[in-house]
């Protein structure tokens, strides 16, 4: 795989894990994770939170474990 393409897949990956620990702090532990909507939305927020979670961390995993032979040039 391409060094490029690999940093963009993985950069993307990891992006969409930050985002998904951040909305899953402000959910847990901060009132303007909760704002106007009801609990519904905010068991179906939290939800989504946990499922781009474990999305990306399959996408990182499975980027390491299937194209990281030459890891050293791919991340140089």
């Amino acid at each position: 795989m391409k060094r490029e393409l690999y940093l963009m897949l993985y950069n993307q990956a990891q992006a969409d894990r930050s985002k998904a620990l951040l909305s899953l702090d402000l959910l847990g532990n901060s009132g303007v994770g909760i704002g106007d909507h009801s609990t519904e939305d905010f068991y179906n927020n939290a939800n989504d939170a946990l499922t781009m979670l474990v999305d990306a961390d399959d996408r990182i995993s499975a980027l390491k474990k299937y194209f990281t032979r030459d890891k050293e040039e791919l991340l140089d």
